[in-house]
């Protein structure tokens, strides 16, 4: 192709990470490097892994070690007992994090409603927009999804980005937790694609109040958002949007 441009072009990283929590590995997630604890501790609390314990300590496996691969183990350590680890069996990849869990039934069992007055449908449609202000990775590759952290105002204060969607809510959610920001009550969530189960499931983990999404949700996932109690909102585009709940 003689006449065609040429250019150097940039592509989003994409590499294993294994999530470990009182050495004991749990999971091992493909997504794009940086962020990792958040990413850890996000994951370990969404999967309800870490109960009532706290975080004492969030490291690279290989602290020290000159070998690149060494630096996709995590390890969460807690300063109390937390549950027995109940580990994924499968690859958690960039596409569906939600794999090789406990029935859905027996997760949504341990979660009480979301607390926090609604948030403003105004400030849930102006919200992707804002977020995309802060999608550099998005800008540079174009292959990433964001998460974004809804202010009452429409305000989005927060925004993580990777390859896959769910490990770009689990690190805004470890971001949150690790600075005591856990319930979000009364805040929102944004996230850059569709709004699937395991995404609502991770808002209310985190006790979001409301979810919008740019693409449109799944049947279980509007299910799952009634039982919670939470807002919800598809097709979030251009200052407009799709109320479902």
């Amino acid at each position: 192709m003689p006449d065609a441009d040429r250019r150097t072009d940039r592509l989003a990283c994409e590499e294993p990470m294994a999530v470990e929590l009182n050495d004991v590995r749990v999971a091992t997630t493909m997504r794009t490097p940086g962020n990792d604890f958040e990413l850890a501790v996000g994951f370990c609390f969404t999967e309800g892994l870490l109960g009532d314990a706290e975080i004492a300590q969030v490291k690279y496996c290989a602290a020290g070690s000159a070998v690149a691969s060494d630096f996709n183990v995590v390890t969460v350590t807690t300063a109390g007992d937390a549950p027995e680890p109940r580990p994924r069996l499968t690859t958690t990849t960039s596409s569906c994090g939600f794999c090789g869990t406990s029935e859905i039934d027996e997760l949504l069992a341990e979660l009480d409603r979301v607390a926090g007055d609604p948030l403003p449908w105004e400030s849930l449609a102006a919200a992707p927009a804002r977020m995309r202000a802060s999608q550099q990775l998005f800008d540079d590759t174009g292959a990433v999804h964001a998460a974004g952290l809804v202010d009452r105002d429409g305000s989005v204060s927060l925004v993580r980005e990777d390859v896959g969607r769910h490990n770009a809510v689990d690190k805004l959610i470890g971001r949150m937790l690790l600075d005591g920001r856990l319930p979000a009550a009364g805040l929102g969530l944004v996230v850059s694609g569709r709004a699937s189960f395991e995404l609502v499931h991770k808002a209310w983990t985190g006790g979001f109040r409301a979810l919008a999404a740019v693409s449109a949700p799944t049947a279980l996932a509007a299910t799952t958002a009634e039982a919670a109690g939470m807002q919800l909102a598809g097709f979030a585009r251009n200052g407009a949007m799709t109320v479902y709940l």
